[in-house]
């Protein structure tokens, strides 16, 4: 019995030899795993911040212009001198004093406008308009004038006729600068309050920054809401009206 109470008191020392020796070892901290280089590179893509080439909510890209639209510098403008350039209708008329037909000309130089195109002969249509003033329409008859200023065309109401263009078709692209050159003008004419689409067929010469030439095209009085005037002295008048247009344009610097 003593025995066995000797070899616990030693065991028992030892024991407590071993706990007072041994090194206290730490509770462990538990520490995230840093965010990787791959993650922390894409993060700013999912940014709600947008990009500076990234749409915009209605599908736009914003530095593109609207189709249609060119970038103010690539416009093109050609203005319209009074010098050489005057506009004129024809009819077709048989008088009382006279055996055959003859065409009635009326014809005035106070016509004003420009035309703006892109480099590959689109019509800016916002920038592009011509205009006349009708009541300085003369023909070789002052009565006539006054009839027709006064009961066909009624300048007072309707002072001028304007025309929009709206395409040019068989025009070489990109734009001569030289030699002569055919093609039509498609756009809106507006005579007598009425507005009505029409094409002109155009031949002109190009001289550098100059063109000059002339457009055509036909109507009817019935087109802008007109009748053909009725006078004594006028036995018959054609409901076909010529209108042309003599033109001189300089390309704006």
């Amino acid at each position: 019995m003593k025995r066995r109470l000797v070899l616990f008191l030693l065991l028992a020392g030892t024991l407590s030899a071993c706990s007072a020796t041994a090194p206290s070892v730490p509770t462990p901290t538990v520490t995230p795993p840093a965010a990787s280089p791959v993650a922390s590179a894409t993060l700013p893509l999912t940014s709600a911040t947008p990009s500076a080439t990234a749409p915009d909510s209605q599908g736009a890209t914003p530095t593109s212009f609207p189709t249609g639209t060119p970038a103010a510098s690539d416009a093109i403008r050609f203005d319209l001198v009074k010098e050489g350039s005057q506009a004129r209708f024809r009819v077709r008329e048989q008088l009382a004093e006279r055996s055959f037909p003859s065409d009635a000309v009326g014809s005035t130089d106070a016509i004003s406008g420009s035309i703006t195109l892109t480099p590959d002969g689109q019509v800016v249509r916002d920038q592009s308009k011509f205009t006349v003033d009708l009541r300085e329409l003369k023909s070789d008859s002052s009565r006539r004038d006054r009839f027709i200023q006064g009961n066909t065309l009624e300048t007072e109401r309707f002072p001028t006729a304007e025309f929009v263009p709206g395409a040019v078709t068989g025009l070489a692209r990109p734009l001569p600068t030289s030699g002569q050159a055919s093609f039509k003008v498609t756009g809106d004419l507006t005579i007598h309050g009425v507005t009505k689409p029409v094409t002109w067929d155009v031949t002109a010469q190009v001289n550098g920054r100059e063109v000059t030439g002339q457009a055509t095209t036909r109507v009817t009085f019935e087109d802008f809401g007109m009748s053909p005037p009725r006078v004594a002295v006028v036995l018959s008048v054609a409901d076909n009206i010529q209108l042309e247009v003599d033109f001189h344009l300089i390309r704006a610097a």
